[in-house]
């Protein structure tokens, strides 16, 4: 007889199967574009040959295929999404597929709103800074002293320095002891910050692992002598991330000479498709989330160690050690929660410790920031996700005069594009008013009441605003793949690089 299976093995079933229920329509949908690619290429069968029309190409001896265009965009996607995200430290006993899964989880999320990556990127920043600061404000007082006494007694630079390193590359190469004194604390840079957020230190219990500490958790121990001050230089952070400054630069090159092709094309009077506009758009946004996310160390794969040295036992219940959400494990309502709570918790209204985030010690994988930083400036953090928005928008609408197979294709795609663009800028006006709103005092019992029934239809509107660019973004993406029925001749040729050379 079978033995039944255990809450864990129960955890790992119901996050697969809503993970199934999530990525299999979005997997299914780039796989409808296969008839228009194969409508769109030539006819072995015809004993005609396509013949195109290139009279107003500057050079009609060069070409590229189809092909060609959808693995030009294919990489650069790849770029502006995969390799772009910087995800929070996995959990320690978690497997590959887990961790790629997830990934690719946000991979998709990212080809669909990516301006919620903006937002979750600026969030993280905002609180990764905000954490450095606490922690050199509170510990880094020693350090002016330790500056002024040494001023005073006279003593020699390289004593100096020895004691004080003005910066974290200039530490030494050694790896950090797994806790030191206080005293050693060397000062916090912003990416200790992204460090702590993303699940970067493990609180050990008797030599067990208990959980991640958050950036406050780990700030109150030290205070209380619970546990020492962590000494983890920049250096050694870098060390552990998989990514440089070499590989996201060329990550970089990758975006900035797709947009130049598409730059030369648009001055040589070429047709750009479609599928490159979009990506155009991607590519600009991944640039934005890539200046957020610059200092964050990436694809770490373990937490560094804080060992509690209290005589007394942990009673306190930690952040990330309790479940607060009971996702749904069947049913409408899971599939529902499955996709819905990710982009609430990107777009900065709150994270969760799920069942299986709290077994597998590690914090959410939509998460990583801090609450207080997003209510500090809830108008900045708006401001950029909407203008973020309204901006994909635009770059659509470069495709104003792209010809389509249909009319009606073509009024759909500037409905849709203008849409995307009013739609944050709608949400941004909504969500100002009703901010003002909160914060007015002393008004009538009328006139509060009015404002009132105004602020739940400003609310509803923003949700309605916020649904509305969803379903304009997938009609986006269905004349995209639409549009390979009908591509223009001059798609096909290349750029005359030589004609920007003068006297060639």
């Amino acid at each position: 007889m079978r033995p039944h299976p255990s809450r864990e093995e129960q955890i790992e079933q119901t996050y697969a199967l809503n993970l199934i229920m999530t990525l299999l329509p979005l997997a299914i949908l780039p796989l409808l574009y296969i008839p228009f690619v194969y409508s769109s290429l030539p006819s072995f069968n015809d004993t005609s040959t396509t013949i195109f029309d290139v009279s107003d190409s500057p050079s009609s001896n060069n070409t590229r295929t189809l092909w060609d265009i959808i693995w030009s965009c294919a990489a650069t996607l790849f770029a502006c999404t995969w390799t772009a995200i910087h995800p929070n430290i996995p959990g320690m006993d978690e497997g590959k597929f887990a961790v790629f899964s997830r990934r690719l989880g946000i991979m998709m999320i990212a080809l669909i709103a990516p301006e919620l990556m903006i937002t979750w990127a600026t969030i993280q920043f905002f609180s990764a800074r905000d954490t450095a600061k606490s922690f050199n404000d509170a510990f880094g007082a020693q350090l002016h002293r330790a500056r002024s006494d040494c001023g005073d007694t006279g003593e020699s630079i390289t004593a100096l320095l020895s004691e004080i390193p003005t910066s974290d590359r200039t530490n030494s190469p050694h790896p950090s002891a797994p806790h030191v004194a206080n005293r050693d604390f060397r000062g916090w840079t912003v990416t200790h910050g992204f460090f702590a957020w993303m699940g970067g230190f493990m609180l050990y219990v008797n030599g067990k692992p208990r959980a991640t500490l958050t950036p406050d958790e780990l700030l109150g121990f030290v205070r209380d002598g619970s546990v020492e001050m962590p000494v983890i230089v920049e250096a050694d952070i870098e060390d552990r991330s998989k990514g440089d400054a070499l590989s996201k630069g060329i990550a970089i090159l990758q975006l900035a000479w797709f947009v130049l092709q598409l730059v030369a094309r648009y001055v040589q009077n070429l047709p750009i498709t479609l599928l490159e506009l979009d990506t155009l758009a991607l590519a600009a946004l991944a640039g934005i989330a890539y200046g957020f996310w610059w200092k964050k160390p990436k694809d770490v794969g373990r937490p560094h160690a804080v060992y509690w040295k209290a005589t007394t036992s942990l009673s306190r219940t930690l952040a990330n050690d309790q479940v607060n959400v009971e996702s749904p494990t069947e049913g409408w309502r899971a599939f529902l929660f499955t996709c819905g709570y990710p982009l609430f918790s990107l777009a900065g209204f709150g994270t969760s410790n799920s069942s299986r985030a709290v077994y597998s010690r590690r914090v959410s994988s939509v998460g990583g920031y801090d609450q207080y930083s997003v209510s500090r400036r809830p108008i900045i953090i708006l401001l950029v996700g909407c203008l973020s928005g309204a901006v994909f928008g635009g770059i659509h609408c470069l495709g104003w005069n792209v010809l389509f197979r249909g009319h009606a294709e073509q009024i759909l795609w500037r409905a849709a594009s203008l849409a995307i663009v009013s739609a944050p800028v709608f949400i941004l006006l909504l969500s100002g008013y009703m901010t003002w709103l909160n914060g007015l005092d002393g008004v009538s019992g009328k006139i509060e009441v009015s404002l009132q029934v105004i602020g739940i239809f400003a609310l509803f509107a923003s949700f309605a605003s916020f649904f509305i660019y969803i379903v304009v973004r997938v009609i986006l993406i269905v004349l995209i793949l639409m549009s390979f029925q009908s591509l223009p001749p001059g798609v096909y040729d290349t750029v005359a690089w030589t004609s920007f050379i003068p006297h060639l």
